[in-house]
């Protein structure tokens, strides 16, 4: 399953919009096959921050663990990001 997370916007910023996004892919990441893997794709990202992060990503990682790959992380804001996510959750997230 590839998550194209610029649908959601190009600003991805408030801990509220970063929930109601999660909410929204809720019902399909419930859906996944067993061996398939959860591809979020940064592509098209602006701006995003640690709360956002936070309600979204490190929610789907903690609930789906080794099955979740970022793609197209290179943007300076994703980079920082996740960087600061990973530290505060002791996260290591798995990079394409």
């Amino acid at each position: 399953m590839i998550i194209e997370l610029k649908k959601f916007g190009t600003t991805l910023t408030s801990r509220d919009s970063g929930h109601e996004a999660y909410r929204a892919m809720e019902s399909a990441l419930k859906g996944l096959k067993e061996d398939e893997e959860i591809v979020l794709n940064f592509e098209g990202v602006n701006t995003f921050s640690p709360s956002w992060g936070d309600e979204f990503i490190v929610t789907v990682v903690n609930n789906y663990k080794n099955k979740v790959i970022l793609l197209n992380t290179q943007n300076r804001s994703v980079v920082e990001t996740l960087k600061l996510l990973s530290e505060i959750g002791k996260i290591d997230f798995n990079f394409r």
